[in-house]
């Protein structure tokens, strides 16, 4: 198994290739091989996971009130959320499963991937330091926060800044699509965001919705 194409996909070549191999093992042929599996491995990833994606919450959305915060985490911190990251970079091609699992069809169960998923964190955390680890989960999951982050408690990034910029009474907050770029097929809209006169962001999006969502983040982010 060439796992040289994993550690390209995931943007990290490892010292101690036997790390990365462990990370890879399900149980089911850890027991018929009787080595160690994956599970330690993914028992302290669940918790590196926790820590980084809180500390990326908290730097970036600090505007989100505590609970809306734990709600965000628990989007992402999710099996749901870690089969998709497993997905994408094809981990069950990667995978020492057993007769059983490889026996029970073609499809790897979404737990399975989502639990090796936190085992290679782990895997990256013990073969370098937290910081490759954070590096990775960042990579794989901002996509993922900021998308929760918009339908957290209902409220999206434009309620957000309005509420802030009205605490201290009325105001006239407006949005302007100031450009459109590329073809039909794949639009890009720009937009911005103004209060009483005054410019305060601008964002982009693949329709009007959305990049004045953008821009309404990236006033937040100024704003905080």
């Amino acid at each position: 198994m060439d796992l040289s194409l994993l550690e390209k996909s995931i943007g990290y070549k490892f010292k101690n290739i036997e790390l990365l191999k462990k990370a890879l093992t399900h149980t089911s042929y850890a027991n018929e091989h009787h080595i160690e599996s994956n599970e330690k491995l993914e028992f302290l990833g669940d918790s590196i996971l926790e820590f980084i994606s809180s500390k990326y919450i908290y730097n970036n959305y600090s505007f989100l009130k505590e609970g809306e915060m734990t709600k965000v985490r628990a989007d992402v911190v999710c099996e749901k959320s870690l089969h998709k990251v497993a997905l994408k970079h094809n981990f069950s091609d990667f995978l020492y499963l057993g007769k059983s699992q490889v026996m029970s069809g073609d499809t790897v169960r979404p737990a399975i991937l989502a639990d090796s998923v936190e085992a290679v964190i782990a895997a990256i955390y013990f073969d370098s330091d937290l910081e490759q680890a954070e590096k990775f989960i960042v990579d794989n999951l901002k996509d993922a926060i900021k998308v929760a982050s918009q339908h957290v408690g209902m409220k999206d990034y434009k309620t957000v800044l309005q509420e802030k910029l009205q605490i201290h009474g009325d105001v006239n907050i407006r949005y302007v699509i100031l450009e459109e770029k590329g073809p039909d097929h794949d639009k890009t809209f720009v937009a911005e965001v103004s209060c009483d006169g005054k410019k305060l962001a601008i964002g982009e999006g693949k329709n009007k919705k959305s990049a004045e969502m953008d821009a309404a983040h990236k006033a937040l982010l100024k704003l905080k």
